[in-house]
């Protein structure tokens, strides 16, 4: 099914594509990187054009070119999407090519950082082609392959090596062992809370579907749980479970401890049980009770109604659930690095003690990335399953 690119109604200015504009446009006003003679001391702002020479303003031309037709109201979508795609390649070729230019030969000192006007520049492109997606009426299917294509060609600009005189990418060379081994530890931190949450969940939202006396309380006390502050919620899984590790027998070889991945996974437990329980509770009783009486009607008991009417249907309100918990806790999961829980937070907080920001974007930047990737592809997953967009709870 081909893609609809309908065009805009007939304003003649786009209003969303000014505020893309204005921002791209400082962008370009912006130092794109900051060279630093080490990855300490503070560096020395670099323009676009002066980074790369010649073709770097005639590059900086193109793309205010490209942001002031953004402004249009007349542009075609598909246009404006091919644009903003353009755009953020583009900026992401400029920054390894001005590594590559900036960086002295055989000097393993000297750092080239993205500096604000990549930054803006970058938003302001991505902007742009996710308000083009947001306007056309895409397939899922057609949804699906952008994602993919997206994911494939960010990936491979990365393992292209263009990138790898960067800062960032410098630090993971330096770190390309122990960068994976935590984001496995991440992946745990923020899958394994999701899977405890769901397995404990469903039938705490089940229980109080079928016996609403309980659910004024059930639902006060997991509101409760996630009004603590995440960094205090940490604090307070160390002197808990130091203590049972060292006053249970056998609690510190199952792995108990008062640091440690096992007080983290906890905590990320905690705060996913109330948007596991909340939506169990409104997808059930979202069914439509035609739905339910029918079953009933033809014989079935609750135990079969459950599982084959009312669970199927509940279905993609459980599955937001399930992408509130997950985008959640590869945030929440950096925060385990302040106690030894592992994950692209060991980079972060290492990075803010030796005030070396090029080692927090290492924690940082993949963990945003695998935060979008989820919550996009557990939303088309969503859509699949239902014929709405399913109500949030306990966002």
């Amino acid at each position: 099914m081909p893609i609809q690119d309908a065009r805009p109604a007939s304003a003649p200015l786009n209003r969303p594509g000014l505020l893309f504009a204005a921002l791209g446009l400082a962008g370009l006003a912006l130092p794109l990187v900051q060279f630093k003679a080490n990855r300490i001391v503070p560096g020395e702002g670099v323009l676009l054009g002066n980074a790369i020479g010649p073709a770097g303003w005639m590059l900086t031309a193109a793309l205010a070119l490209a942001l002031l037709a953004a402004i249009s109201g007349r542009l075609a979508l598909g246009l404006r999407l091919v644009l903003g795609a353009a755009g953020v390649v583009a900026a992401l070729l400029a920054l390894g090519a001005a590594a590559r230019v900036l960086t002295p030969e055989g000097n393993t000192l000297a750092r080239v950082a993205p500096a604000s006007g990549f930054w803006l520049l970058l938003l302001a492109f991505a902007l742009l082609a996710t308000d083009a997606l947001s306007r056309m009426r895409l397939t899922l299917a057609q949804r699906w392959l952008l994602l993919g294509a997206a994911v494939a060609v960010i990936g491979g600009v990365l393992w292209s090596g263009w990138l790898d005189g960067v800062s960032v990418m410098r630090e993971y060379a330096a770190r390309k062992d122990l960068f994976w081994r935590e984001a496995g530890r991440h992946l745990v931190l923020a899958f394994g809370s999701l899977g405890g949450a769901l397995l404990i969940g469903l039938p705490i939202g089940t229980a109080i579907y079928l016996l609403p006396r309980l659910r004024r309380s059930v639902l006060g006390v997991l509101n409760i749980l996630q009004t603590i502050p995440s960094l205090a919620l940490f604090g307070i899984m160390i002197p808990i479970f130091g203590w049972i590790a060292a006053n249970l027998p056998g609690a510190a070889a199952l792995g108990v401890a008062g640091i440690g991945i096992f007080p983290a996974l906890v905590a990320l437990f905690l705060y996913s049980l109330l948007p596991v329980v909340s939506n169990t509770l409104v997808g059930l009783r979202g069914v439509p009770p035609a739905a339910r009486d029918a079953a009933f009607g033809l014989g079935m008991t609750e135990g079969q109604v459950l599982r084959g009417v009312l669970f199927p249907l509940a279905l993609p309100v459980i599955l937001t659930a399930v992408r509130i918990v997950l985008v959640q806790n590869i945030g929440l999961a950096v925060i385990a690095g302040l106690i030894g829980g592992g994950g692209f937070g060991t980079f972060v907080f290492q990075g803010l003690n030796q005030t070396a920001m090029d080692l927090v974007l290492l924690g940082a930047l993949p963990t945003i990335a695998l935060a979008l990737i989820a919550g996009i592809a557990l939303d088309l997953l969503v859509a699949a399953l239902g014929p709405s967009r399913p109500e949030r709870i306990g966002a």
